[in-house]
């Protein structure tokens, strides 16, 4: 399973490289696309919870064949934001730089996927 290590590894370490700064970005999120942050409660949940799943995908890429199990609810924590994203663009809520960490979880929901699906005979070889 050495593509499953080498994914969620990229996806874990790639997370928490984006989403860590959030922590200290309330105000200039709020004034570079308004209105600002009404509710900091969903917001640092929301950073809270999204660093939790890049632990999580770091503690896969240790040993994917013993954690396959979580490789689906992964699938779930990158697929639904990549769907809400596409629509809120389809709808032109967004910006189009905010639609790119839709498409990088996209990407990475499916390659998600790819690994969980890769042959047992590739799992075994790891």
């Amino acid at each position: 399973m050495r593509f499953a290590k080498i994914v969620f590894r990229v996806a874990g370490i790639y997370g928490l490289i984006v989403l860590s700064p959030m922590y200290f970005m309330e105000g200039m999120i709020g004034r570079q696309t308004p209105p600002p942050i009404t509710h900091p409660e969903y917001f640092y949940g929301f950073l809270g919870t999204a660093i939790a799943w890049q632990v999580v995908f770091l503690v896969i890429s240790s040993d994917p064949a013993r954690y396959r199990a979580m490789i689906l609810p992964s699938v779930l924590e990158k697929i639904p934001y990549a769907i809400t994203v596409a629509i809120l663009f389809g709808q032109r809520r967004i910006v189009p730089s905010a639609a790119v960490f839709g498409i990088v979880d996209c990407i990475l929901g499916f390659l998600f996927l790819a690994a969980y699906f890769t042959p047992r005979s590739n799992r075994a070889a790891v």
